[in-house]
């Protein structure tokens, strides 16, 4: 498939052009249907909520506030009055505004604190807040905050209010992708290199969201999740795309043919982006086991949105590098490509000096890397799950403004009172739980709404003397649940929101063990199946979970604690939002998988090769941990910009996410992964022989096999005459292979042009897709003795001092291959 995507470029660019804006134009017309509806099937907040809607469906619009505060005198005040009565009216007729309830109004006592300072009207839309026209509401405020003057002060608050303070859409996405850009330009030294992951992850994102746009008719999506799709799309889209990019790249430089080079890379990294993307679909699909319904539209936002991206990174981005060609490297790597010939030198620089490091002290970086995970994860200790409000707003918004005048002038828990709802109670006893309500501790006001002739539903009204956040509201919930409500003898539930997202949590709190436990299962299985080893699954399942301790400590800390969220432009500290903890799990279950894929598939490959652990693991990890670390920081920079998107679930789980895979890259994978592996030596790839014969097999890497042109002489093959010497090599005595050698190996002598043997060569062997099958150095006498795991076509490549670096292909039959070197001090021997 990735031949023919990269020989009909045009074809699958208009495909994918035209899908994308043919789902634009579907979207456009059908526009967005989200549902908000958090409530549980078969709670008691849920069986209150259905009791609301039935007896006063006319509330169905969203409800938002106009808070006032005079300086000095009373809101009753003629001059005062004069100002905010006025305003209220206009409000009143506009068009789209159901009603307005003043203050001033003969009902309306009891929205003036007793003070007299604080005042609030409700104004009431006729459509929900994610409905309600973003003009309409902002004529709402300018109208409200043109009542102002000095001793003065409005404020507004509630669900429609909120929207118009949110940033453009897509400033965060804008901004992620400003720094991806960076990072890859960095990383490659190229504009068309940069340019390739960026165009593939704005593809799958694009197709994603707006077909999730289409989907929100045909099933229960909520609001939030185009954002997370956006959010976990462009971190996998950007990522899967630099993965493949890099393993072409890589082969190019290595004289590959640039069509082989795609051919080869996404034969390799492309089918370990396909098992990267089923492992994290895998554990979005375990938010399905917390059977909630308002999870399911976030499964299928997220889970398509990686599909697409997928799908782009596999087709997309082949006929992307099919149009760029050699353009894909930079121009400094295309003149030494075609001055000095293929690059042949194994993996140097930090990332091997690392890898080195790590195999020599495994013990004491390990118990390092544990040591900061620890650290990191004691917050988690006291996570507690709740819910976000506008009182976690930021201190310069006015939601925030209206809900500290509110809470100032008529209690903490007026912004979030609960609602006591009774079927076919008798008014005698109705009151009677009013007055029991009243006394009981906790309880600032509790009244008797007016309800519907004929409905059968009474509501009680009750607002506690504790903020919807504080630990003492729910406590005062299980009091009047478990003690004040079964005493009245009738039907009763508490709702309203403080009580749905207090069971909300309960129920998350019940389930997640077995989500958990689910995602875990799953991705064991699968790397099981991919790595034939029940130690590297089990690795993978431990480290996870640290990942997971760690980044989820630093997100109580900021949030919870409030380390910094003021000073960082997030708002006030408050508990964790009740289904962030399912969320931030599944995406951080699916990114480790793909990192541990990534890195150990690349190990597993050389393992397959030597059966050599150590020089498994150091190659694996110099090899990969460069593009890895690269990846992780796109991530880390297109998570964090989520902070800008006015969300605050978006920004939990953006900082959330961004911790989880800075942690992971930096700390599990390049240091505590490898690490242990050093340690567990060969015991890392034992699988039961009972097992091996009933696990199906799994390629993620397979093994590079040669494409033909490389060998021929269209490729710049060298002739290798009948002895298997290279035309123009120096005769001489033949070395015996040592017993128990491979069957298929080279060896020859290193002499320079005037007949004197090279010691302390560095020969390496690379097959074509530019793995390092061998490297060893040349004896006293110039002798070498290279093994490669199977017949093909190689790069013989010899480097020594002074003289010029070597370069040919080789072909490699099943008998040994004798070829010799000749070294050169002035040029490089053709």
């Amino acid at each position: 498939m990735a031949r023919w995507c990269y020989r009909h470029r045009l074809v699958v660019l208009v495909l994918w052009v035209g899908a994308l804006f043919g789902l634009g134009a579907a979207g456009s017309a059908a526009g967005t249907n989200y549902s908000n509806s958090f409530s549980l099937p078969d709670t008691d907040s849920t069986h209150a909520y259905d009791l609301m809607v039935k007896a006063f469906p006319e509330r169905s619009g969203d409800t938002d506030t106009v808070v006032w505060r005079v300086s000095e005198g009373s809101v009753r005040d003629t001059a005062i009055r004069e100002r905010m009565e006025p305003a209220l009216e206009e409000i009143a007729g506009m068009k789209g505004v159901g009603e307005v309830a003043s203050p001033y109004s003969r009902a309306g006592a009891a929205q003036i604190s007793e003070d007299g300072r604080i005042a609030y009207a409700q104004v009431t839309f006729a459509e929900q807040a994610n409905a309600v026209p973003k003009e309409l509401v902002q004529d709402v405020v300018d109208t409200a905050q043109d009542a102002e003057r000095a001793g003065l002060r409005v404020e507004l608050g509630g669900q429609a209010i909120t929207r118009i303070q949110e940033p453009p859409t897509g400033t965060a996405e804008l901004v992620g992708l400003a720094a991806a850009a960076v990072v890859l330009f960095l990383a490659f030294g190229s504009l068309f290199a940069m340019v390739l992951p960026l165009v593939v992850a704005i593809f799958g994102v694009g197709t994603g969201m707006l077909s999730t746009m289409l989907l929100s008719h045909a099933t229960d999506v909520p609001e939030v999740a185009p954002l997370l799709g956006s959010l976990i799309g462009l971190g996998v889209g950007i990522d899967y795309a630099l993965f493949i990019v890099t393993r072409h790249r890589k082969g190019i430089t290595r004289g590959m043919a640039p069509e082989d080079a795609a051919v080869t890379a996404l034969n390799t990294s492309g089918r370990a982006v396909l098992f990267a993307g089923g492992t994290v679909c895998i554990a979005l699909a375990g938010m399905l086991v917390m059977n909630m319904r308002f999870l399911d539209g976030v499964v299928i936002a997220t889970s398509l949105t990686v599909v697409l991206s997928v799908l782009a990174a596999i087709t997309l981005l082949p006929a992307l590098l099919g149009v760029l060609g050699p353009r894909v490297l930079s121009r400094r790597q295309r003149r030494g490509l075609a001055a000095n010939g293929p690059d042949t030198s194994e993996s140097s620089g930090a990332a091997a000096r690392w890898s080195a490091t790590v195999q020599k002290r495994p013990k004491s970086i390990a118990l390092v890397a544990v040591v900061v995970m620890a650290a990191l994860a004691i917050p988690v200790l006291s996570l507690r799950l709740g819910a976000n409000d506008q009182g976690n707003h930021r201190e310069d918004t006015t939601t925030r403004q209206a809900y500290d005048l509110l809470a100032e002038g008529f209690g903490p828990g007026f912004n979030g009172p609960l609602q006591l709802v009774a079927r076919d109670a008798q008014p005698a006893a109705v009151q009677a739980l009013v007055n029991t309500v009243r006394a009981t501790e906790g309880v600032a006001q509790a009244v008797a709404l007016p309800s519907p002739p004929g409905s059968g539903v009474t509501v009680i009204q009750v607002v506690p003397t504790t903020s919807p956040q504080s630990e003492d509201t729910d406590r005062l919930i299980d009091i009047l649940r478990g003690e004040v409500i079964p005493q009245s003898g009738e039907e009763v539930h508490v709702g309203g929101v403080t009580a749905v997202f207090k069971d909300f949590a309960a129920v998350t709190g019940e389930r997640l063990p077995y989500f958990v436990g689910t995602i875990i299962a799953l991705g064991f299985l699968l790397l099981l199946i991919a790595f034939r080893s029940l130690v590297v699954p089990l690795t993978a399942a431990l480290m996870n979970l640290i990942a997971a301790a760690a980044s989820f400590g630093v997100l109580v800390a900021i949030f919870q604690w409030g380390w910094g969220a003021e000073a960082l432009g997030l708002g006030k500290e408050g508990p964790i939002t009740a289904f962030l903890p399912v969320i931030m799990l599944s995406l951080l279950f699916g990114l480790s998988m793909d990192y541990q894929v990534f890195l150990v598939s690349r190990m597993h490959e050389e393992w397959v090769h030597t059966k050599d652990n150590a020089r498994a693991v150091r190659v694996g990890l110099a090899e990969t941990s460069r593009v890895i670390n690269c990846a992780a920081l796109i991530m880390i920079c297109v998570f964090s910009a989520f902070v800008l998107s006015g969300d605050m679930e978006g920004a939990m789980a953006g900082i959330g996410l961004a911790a989880a895979v800075a942690l992971d890259a930096f700390i599990l994978r390049t240091a505590l992964v490898p690490a242990a592996m050093h340690l567990l030596g060969k015991a890392n790839w034992w699988l039961p022989v009972g097992l091996e014969k009933r696990l199906p097999h799994l390629a993620v890497e397979p093994r590079e096999d040669a494409p033909e042109p490389v060998g021929s002489a269209a490729s710049g093959a060298v002739p290798v005459s009948a002895s298997g010497s290279a035309s123009g090599s120096v005769p001489g005595p033949r070395t015996a292979l040592p017993a128990g050698t491979r069957g298929s190996v080279v060896h020859g002598f290193v002499r320079t042009r005037q007949g004197e043997p090279v010691g302390d060569a560095i020969l390496t062997l690379v097959s074509p897709g530019g793995r390092q099958v061998d490297r060893v150095e040349s004896l006293a006498d110039g002798s070498y003795i290279l093994s490669a795991p199977a017949g093909g076509a190689y790069l013989l490549a010899a480097t020594a001092g002074v003289h010029e670096p070597w370069v040919r292909h080789i072909m490699i039959g099943g008998d040994p291959l004798v070829h010799d070197v000749l070294l050169s001090d002035v040029g490089v021997s053709r």
